[in-house]
């Protein structure tokens, strides 16, 4: 993934136009017309279509910058047995803060959902050391907490007296860190 407000940066200390780097990066399957148009589409922070590793590269080799400063690391826990108002409080501990203290602070944080967004940390910083970026100076670049319905398996009601029945709402959330090499 690209980082959008780093993108902005780079552009505007370059000084070239969206056209520019546009040709830079056209390969089979993208040509000129689709490369400007998925280059403003990652200036706005959207990844459709999706950067491969090989235009990260040709666009930070175009604007002059390290392609590991314009990257970030993301990785989810898909439907993680946890409610998501429960697990935002966890997240929001390690949003900004740099890798080793994030770890250090969800080591300690009494909280079932703290176990799960450090195997979610740990991966994302595994994913980011594969791709050879620093990782003493990765930082928590986005932690977040999405909903993920109703946990599969769990029965839908509870008898109640007088033959009513009230529901059982058992909620799963995806967790979703990023990190990213400080700038």
């Amino acid at each position: 993934m690209i980082i959008a407000s780093r993108l902005n940066k780079s552009i505007k200390k370059s000084g070239l136009g969206l056209t520019q780097l546009a040709g830079q990066i056209s390969r089979s399957g993208l040509d000129a017309k689709d490369a400007l148009t998925a280059l403003r589409n990652w200036q706005r922070g959207l990844m459709k279509p999706a950067p491969l590793a090989a235009d990260v590269d040709k666009l930070a080799s175009a604007l002059g910058v390290s392609a590991v400063n314009l990257k970030c690391w993301k990785s989810s826990y898909r439907y993680a047995p946890v409610s998501p108002t429960k697990a935002r409080l966890v997240t929001a501990l390690i949003s900004g803060r740099e890798v080793q203290d994030a770890l250090d602070i969800l080591k300690f944080t009494n909280k079932r959902a703290a176990s799960m967004v450090i195997q979610t940390l740990k991966t994302a910083i595994a994913d980011a050391d594969e791709h050879e970026a620093d990782v003493e100076n990765l930082v928590v670049y986005e932690a977040r907490i999405d909903g993920g319905g109703i946990r599969l398996g769990t029965k839908r009601w509870r008898a109640k007296d007088r033959g009513r029945a009230h529901s059982i709402r058992k909620q799963c959330s995806h967790i979703i860190v990023t990190v990213a090499q400080e700038a």
